[in-house]
């Protein structure tokens, strides 16, 4: 819809009452409807009033019947509210000619009809079947078979329906996203699935930058700063522009109990949600009754270590859009979290490799795009996204070719480091190496904790042998971990002792058994590294 002022001239005064001259009409499906073939002619509509803006000029109507949406014109005066009668939500029939401003087509009104009581229950109704049916999807093949991918098609079936739904039905979207290359891979992938729907639905230009919205979640939580954040702008869009509130889609983060709080706020404001996610959670699913649709492996006795956040999404996003191609995001997604699964990552490779990328390229878009994302932190910067993810891939080649050996530069400096700070000490046959995270680098350097604390575990296997390792990057008030299997060692076993044997460390925490992070009260850093090496012990 625009949003450009409208002057009054040249538009002649039409009343409520006003007979349109005798010129034939026909009654079309607002989806149907275009400049081409339309533009001067007088057709009919019927629709919900969606949204109601008043001009300098006229009053702009915006109307839906559930195959598309249509701008209508009333003129009463210069700032004259037509129809006063008219509210948002109301059903309508109306005559309109149709024309084009700034590009696009809208209707000027002829004459228009106020449903009432039963006929406008009747009409209600077939718009809300229409919007249901045109928002069912056929299931597609998933990309590669997968039993956990099957035990999840239902989920993924109901979750794409509510989306398309929120579109055909003008409500906004916001992707919300953990802010680390499997996260953004995530949302990309989603956003390259929505967006389209949107412009099909509003028609080209900044509508669906109006109704969609990606945001990164510094934390790998729902934060209640980030509920409130995305319930304010949305409370504020809904006071000035009628905007309806949301549909919040959280991923590859959201299961936990840690994201309950910022999805039953959101939901005090008419927030809806969806999570898609491949962590671990507490025993009691706590997400599911508090969201139109949980998305996550260990819902259906799986492990969610086996697929990575952007590796479900891109699956997904082929349920809300058939068009989505860029299917190679599942294998830079799994690349990125390190997926240990090969058969599944052998097809997603292969369907990578038929695009244009190399196992090497993507290992370096991956690394650009946990690079990027730390120095964004919480900007949304669609467009530059939008190159790192290759649109233009000429133009990736040349950023991955500029920044690829700088970040590799930086990375080797990163382990160095970690190398040189990092003090081991064995407990039965278990190597326990620590670092020291805020004394070992300068404040805001790359890599992150996590990725250090991730490349020392990975090259002290290597140097030291050893499949017995737990590798933990320590700050003042949070500790991150790796440990190998053979370790024995579990986060989840961790914070249950924590929560057990020290309750007043406030222990929060999650990721997977073998890799997590630990929150905990500043002043009792010293007894949870003791709580951890008793885990270790046997």
């Amino acid at each position: 819809m625009h949003k450009k002022q409208h002057s009054g001239a040249g538009f002649k005064h039409r009343s409520p009452s006003f007979q349109p001259q005798p010129r034939a009409s026909v009654e079309c499906a607002i989806g149907e409807l275009n400049l081409e073939e339309h533009e001067g002619k007088l057709v009919t509509v019927l629709g919900s009033v969606d949204r109601i803006v008043q001009t300098s000029g006229p009053t702009l109507f915006v109307i839906t019947d559930g195959s598309g949406v249509l701008t209508m014109k009333g003129f009463e005066g210069a700032g004259v509210r037509a129809y006063p009668s008219v509210v948002e939500g109301d059903m309508v029939k109306a005559l309109v000619e149709i024309k084009e401003f700034g590009g696009a087509m809208e209707g000027e009104i002829m004459k228009l009809h106020l449903l009432k009581g039963p006929e406008a229950a009747l009409a209600k109704q077939e718009l809300a079947d229409k919007e249901r049916k045109r928002a069912t999807i056929i299931p597609p093949t998933f990309l590669t078979y997968s039993p956990i991918l099957e035990k999840l098609k239902d989920r993924f079936v109901k979750a794409a329906t509510e989306i398309r739904l929120a579109i055909i039905q003008n409500r906004p979207l916001i992707v919300r996203h953990h802010n680390d290359a499997d996260g953004y891979c995530s949302g990309f992938a989603l956003e390259r699935a929505i967006v389209p729907l949107i412009e099909k639905q509003h028609g080209p230009g900044k509508a669906a930058w109006e109704y969609y919205t990606r945001a990164p979640c510094a934390a790998p939580m729902y934060e209640i700063e980030d509920s409130i954040k995305d319930s304010a702008t949305s409370l504020r869009s809904e006071a000035k522009f009628s905007n309806k509130m949301p549909l919040v889609v959280i991923v590859d983060t959201g299961s936990g109990e840690e994201s309950l709080m910022g999805i039953q706020q959101g939901r005090i404001h008419g927030i809806d949600f969806i999570v898609v996610d491949h962590h671990v959670f507490d025993e009691k699913d706590v997400t599911s009754p508090e969201t139109l649709v949980h998305i996550n492996p260990f819902l259906v006795g799986e492990d969610g270590a086996k697929y990575s956040a952007g590796m479900l999404c891109t699956e997904f996003a082929r349920f809300i859009n058939p068009d989505f191609s860029a299917t190679y995001i599942a294998a830079m997604a799994g690349l990125a979290d390190r997926i240990d699964n090969k058969q599944v990552m052998e097809a997603y490779l292969h369907i990578a490799q038929e695009k244009g990328y190399t196992k090497q390229m993507m290992h370096d878009i991956a690394a650009m795009i946990d690079f990027v994302s730390a120095k964004l932190r919480f900007m949304e910067a669609r467009e530059y996204i939008e190159t790192v993810f290759g649109e233009p891939m000429d133009k990736q080649k040349k950023l991955v070719a500029l920044l690829g050996p700088y970040i590799r530069g930086l990375e080797l400096k990163g382990l160095a480091i970690a190398e040189a700070n990092a003090v081991r000490e064995k407990i039965g046959k278990v190597t326990l190496q620590t670092l020291e995270v805020e004394q070992a680098y300068p404040r805001g350097s790359y890599p992150k904790p996590g990725m250090c604390v991730g490349m020392l575990h990975d090259k002290a296997q290597l140097d030291l042998k050893t499949d017995a390792l737990v590798s933990v990057g320590i700050l003042p008030d949070l500790v991150t971990i790796r440990a190998t299997e053979a370790s024995g060692f579990s986060v989840h076993t961790f914070i249950e002792k924590l929560e057990k044997e020290l309750p007043k460390a406030f222990p929060n925490g999650g990721g997977h058994h073998l890799a997590g992070a630990v929150k905990f009260t500043p002043t009792q850093r010293e007894n949870v590294l003791k709580v951890l090496r008793s885990c270790i012990k046997k």
